[in-house]
């Protein structure tokens, strides 16, 4: 499904390849689209046909990130929360940078922050009930009157776009009491108001995360939320979504979400995937089956696995790097990543990959059939903040022998814990590769990439070997990686060669 959404609308054929077009720390102060619109003719020559752009939506701080959403209708038109533009720029940035991206033959996701919202422009008194943080299903209190910060006016966009103005009734939780300052998680008291019941199970439910919860089971927030959907991929010409933190919302309003604004868009095809993080393939397959409509999530089984198998160096058995991850399992549905903004240094869910490891883990996303690889923006281009990481050495060479090379059969020579290869057969309009990898010393495999190769020259991309291998009457050759790193190897006059080294 995502090679048919991205094929749909970026026009492009071959391999398609997303990135997430930022990172927690990106340059803030509105630059963040311009910057983007500037590197959309080096990303779409490396290969990479999709942008996950940050929420491009109105947060409760203008130099905010995104995730306390403020004005879903809001895209950095009106003056609100500080100014008219977002964090990333305004909306004319936004479209412009969609629509040039467009042209290049790459499209854009909007990261849709659909669980709660933040700075609301007004409190109000309403009942609730404490509840336990560890089980949110047991209440802690009788029920009492609390001051929450639920009241949305917006009264920089006014009715423009939408005139539902929120107040408590359309939210499950707080956890503030304006009144006595008191912190605390409250449900919202009222007839029929409870929890959302297909959510994770973790804190017996787990459908109160943060700031006010928003209730998507009230059909004026239900209907809202969902016309905003089919509103923004048209007003701004995007091809799908990256939705946040699904584990907190009602399962049920996602599937209608997405066959809604499939439909009414006219879109068949739109892409969506869903951040559903959690290091468990059962959670995961139950949620994608019961959906009830084609989507996908990131793969985080397969980000822990690299993780771990950066932590644990030659000890860990590269067999076992696809052990209890969606990529196995529905590979349709997954979509396969190294990191993201979440678990960079210095995140709540820091689980940043070894720097040694990031090669052979991209190696193994971008090089294989199976999944829809997501490139992190702060391996191509580094991280700032106070815990800053360099880019990843030659990434960008990575993603362009996905694009020129990774085609046809997949041959695996997975018979070594510590050394793993496989060829890439190429196909009419491409050529192939083949690609070793190892996690201890110097990696060797002897590897048949077809006699029709017989007596040519096969050499990296990369450069990391400098050794040449002569294609044998059979079709074999010996191929090498360096020490704990990775080689992809192919014809010296392979189409596109010319193509690597470029910055």
């Amino acid at each position: 499904m995502s090679h048919d959404a991205n094929a749909a609308y970026s026009g492009v054929e071959g391999n398609h390849t997303m990135m997430q077009a930022f990172e927690w720390y990106c340059e803030g102060g509105g630059v963040h689209w311009r910057k983007l619109k500037e590197l959309v003719p080096t990303l779409a020559d490396m290969g990479l046909t999709a942008l996950w752009l940050p929420p491009p939506t109105k947060a409760a701080g203008q130099d905010s990130v995104g995730y306390d959403i403020y004005d879903i209708y809001d895209l950095g038109e009106f003056d609100q929360k500080g100014g008219k533009r977002t964090n990333w720029g305004t909306k004319e940035e936004l479209i412009d940078l969609i629509a040039t991206a467009k042209k290049a033959g790459i499209v854009c996701y909007v990261d849709a922050v659909l669980n709660h919202r933040f700075g609301a422009d007004k409190a109000e008194t309403f009942a609730i009930v404490e509840v336990d943080e560890n089980d949110r299903t047991k209440e802690i209190s009788g029920q009492y009157d609390i001051e929450g910060w639920t009241g949305f006016e917006f009264p920089g966009r006014g009715d423009k776009y939408s005139d539902l103005k929120w107040n408590f009734n359309h939210f499950t939780g707080v956890d503030y009491d304006n009144k006595t300052k008191k912190t605390s998680i409250f449900k919202i008291h009222g007839e029929g108001k409870t929890w959302a019941k297909n959510v994770n199970k973790e804190h017996a439910n787990y459908d109160y995360l943060m700031g006010a919860d928003i209730d998507h089971e009230h059909p004026e927030a239900r209907a809202d939320i969902i016309k905003w959907g089919k509103w923004i991929i048209d007003e701004i010409g995007a091809a799908g979504f990256r939705f946040d933190a699904i584990k907190h919302i009602d399962r049920g309003f996602i599937a209608e979400f997405i066959k809604t604004v499939r439909e009414e868009t006219q879109k068949p095809a739109m892409f969506a995937v869903g951040e559903y993080w959690q290091d468990s393939l059962a959670d995961l397959e139950e949620y994608l089956s019961a959906l009830g409509t084609q989507f996908s999530v990131f793969d985080a089984p397969l980000h822990y696995n690299f993780k771990q198998a950066g932590d644990a160096g030659v000890d860990f058995a590269l067999e076992k790097i696809w052990d209890g991850t969606v990529v196995q399992s529905r590979p349709i549905d997954a979509v396969t990543l190294v990191d993201n903004h979440d678990t960079q240094v210095g995140q709540s869910l820091e689980s940043w990959v070894a720097a040694w490891f990031k090669p052979l883990a991209y190696a193994l996303i971008l090089l294989r059939p199976d999944g829809y690889p997501c490139v992190f923006w702060g391996d191509l281009y580094g991280c700032g903040g106070d815990n800053p990481q360099e880019p990843m050495n030659q990434l960008a060479d990575l993603i362009r022998a996905r694009k020129l090379f990774a085609y046809g059969e997949l041959k695996d020579t997975w018979d070594h814990p510590n050394c793993v290869a496989w060829v890439r057969t190429g196909d009419e309009q491409h050529d192939g590769c083949a690609v070793v990898l190892c996690n201890g010393d110097e990696g060797v495999k002897t590897l048949n990439v077809g006699n029709e190769h017989a007596g040519e020259k096969w050499t990296d991309v990369l450069g990391w070997h400098t050794g040449v291998v002569t294609i044998g009457e059979d079709g074999s050759g010996e191929f090498r990686c360096p020490a704990k790193s990775v080689s992809v190897w192919a014809k010296e006059d392979a189409k596109g060669r010319e193509e690597f080294g470029k910055k």
